[in-house]
């Protein structure tokens, strides 16, 4: 993996500058490239048990998948080269976050806390325990957290719950929060355990999510395990493509009811004509 940050490094340092550009309560231009679909992606191995994810779910080149009665709407990506590109521009964005300043140190305990838009540092571990993280703004603005700037630290919330609303306290009125407007950077590991949470997760290792729901994205260098847990990723996924139907034929039958064959009758064959209307059936 070392290899690969050093080619992404010249990559990564100009979003970080494209990053760096937006003002801090504007919502900066994708900075996951093919990776924003992904609800899920690890470098080496993705557990996924009694979980439900809605989103792509990918591990790179040589890499293990494991689903045990488990729900994923998105496609499984399993080292092609879709999971590849978009593991490739996960890591540059990791790099990206990475570089990003700090506007304020804070306590690695977010319960309590009310926090305006702007990139937030945690020099070491950031453990929480209950309570609430209200994040005040809107849904176009922008907040980055990084875990352990000093050079360690993991992100570990149990009963943790995130939330976005206008102002702080029960004036507050709710945005939505699933807008792919909120990073977690993490040096290390990040562990969630019955929580609410919200934002794409960057790891510089693995992510374990247990229980609860996280409306964004699990994204680590190392592993994914989820267990009982609910994984909504906010990004672009596109939908299945509709299978092309010829135009079928209106009806010609000798009762008026008979509507003209697919192809043979179609007004897509230049061999037939279509059907005299016929009577709708009731």
């Amino acid at each position: 993996m070392k290899i690969k940050y050093l080619g992404l490094l010249a990559s990564a340092g100009f979003a970080a500058l494209l990053f760096t550009a937006s003002t801090a309560n504007a919502k900066p231009p994708s900075l996951l490239g093919s990776a924003e679909s992904f609800a899920v992606l690890a470098g080496t191995a993705v557990t996924i048990t009694d979980s439900t994810v809605n989103g792509d779910v990918g591990v790179d080149l040589g890499g293990a998948f494991t689903q045990t009665t488990s729900t994923i709407s998105g496609t499984v990506h399993l080292g092609d080269m879709v999971a590849q590109k978009a593991y490739d521009d996960f890591l540059a964005a990791y790099v990206a976050l990475g570089l990003q300043p700090c506007d304020q140190v804070i306590s690695g305990d977010l319960a309590g806390q009310c926090l305006t838009p702007g990139v937030y540092c945690v020099e070491a571990a950031s453990t929480t325990t209950g309570g609430t993280l209200t994040l005040v703004g809107s849904s176009t603005d922008t907040w980055i957290f990084k875990i352990g700037t000093s050079g360690t630290g993991a992100l570990t919330g149990t009963s943790f719950t995130v939330v976005g609303q206008s102002a702080c306290g029960s004036a507050g009125v709710p945005w939505t929060t699933c807008n792919n407007n909120v990073f977690w950077w993490t040096a290390e590991a990040a562990t969630l355990t019955d929580s609410v949470f919200i934002g794409s997760i960057l790891a510089g290792t693995s992510i374990t999510v247990t229980g609860g729901t996280l409306d964004g994205q699990a994204l680590a260098t190392v592993a994914v395990t989820l267990t009982g847990a609910t994984v909504s990723d906010c990004g672009n996924v596109s939908p299945p493509a509709k299978k092309p139907k010829a135009n079928e034929g209106v009806g010609n039958g000798v009762d008026g009811n008979t509507p003209g064959h697919l192809h043979n009758g179609g007004n897509d064959d230049p061999a037939y004509s279509p059907g005299n209307p016929g009577a709708k059936h009731k």
